[in-house]
């Protein structure tokens, strides 16, 4: 079984305000993305530090357990908030994260050994679109923060990592737009302009 987490409330610094409560095409970018992904999840939870913001989604809503580490120490938030042995974790700004892709990088957990199924691509790893074995990934990241490792991806080495392929990805998001996010204005209105052009007006 699946637990989606969704990051949420981050500085939207560059956008001027929460881009996760922004209106994408008619509903909260937030909402958009829940329903999304609900028909694959067994749970699905926000983690955010600002919950009263949240509160409407009617979600399990997490602030982060250790402050002040960035994207690891979110990360560490999300997995270890999760009830489900396998924890997919994505950006709250990615409106067309791929519940199809998500569930074959879970599926590969049935097939292969393995503890974290991410997609790379040129630019490296996506760690806001992947799957994290629980059990596995939870000690390995709070070794790394303990260390003072704290980039995202410092405890790899620690797990087993199976990498998606540049054609597992465009098997599974032929459109390849599961990784599109939206950081300004201009970003948003354009992902808004293809969701349009492929008809993806709906959540899902």
């Amino acid at each position: 079984m699946l637990t989606v987490v969704i990051q949420a409330g981050g500085q939207s610094s560059r956008m001027g305000r929460d881009k996760a409560l922004l209106p994408f095409l008619g509903q909260p970018l937030i909402t958009r993305l829940v329903a999304r992904l609900t028909p694959i999840a067994a749970e699905i939870l926000i983690t955010t530090n600002r919950p009263a913001d949240y509160a409407f989604l009617g979600l399990p809503l997490f602030t982060d357990k250790i402050t002040d580490r960035g994207a690891l120490g979110g990360l560490y938030t999300a997995i270890e908030a999760a009830s489900q042995p396998r924890v997919a974790v994505v950006a709250c700004d990615m409106p067309f994260a791929s519940p199809a892709l998500l569930q074959f990088q879970s599926r590969l957990f049935e097939a292969e050994s393995v503890d974290v199924v991410i997609p790379r691509r040129e630019a490296g790893y996506e760690p806001l679109h992947a799957v994290y074995r629980r059990a596995a990934c939870l000690p390995a990241i709070e070794q790394a923060l303990q260390a003072k490792q704290w980039k995202v991806i410092s405890w790899f080495p620690s797990v087993r990592v199976r990498p998606l392929s540049a054609d597992e990805l465009a098997q599974h998001d032929p459109r390849g737009l599961a990784f599109v996010n939206v950081n300004t204005p201009e970003e948003f209105s354009q992902a808004e302009n293809l969701a349009r052009q492929f008809n993806d007006s709906r959540p899902i």
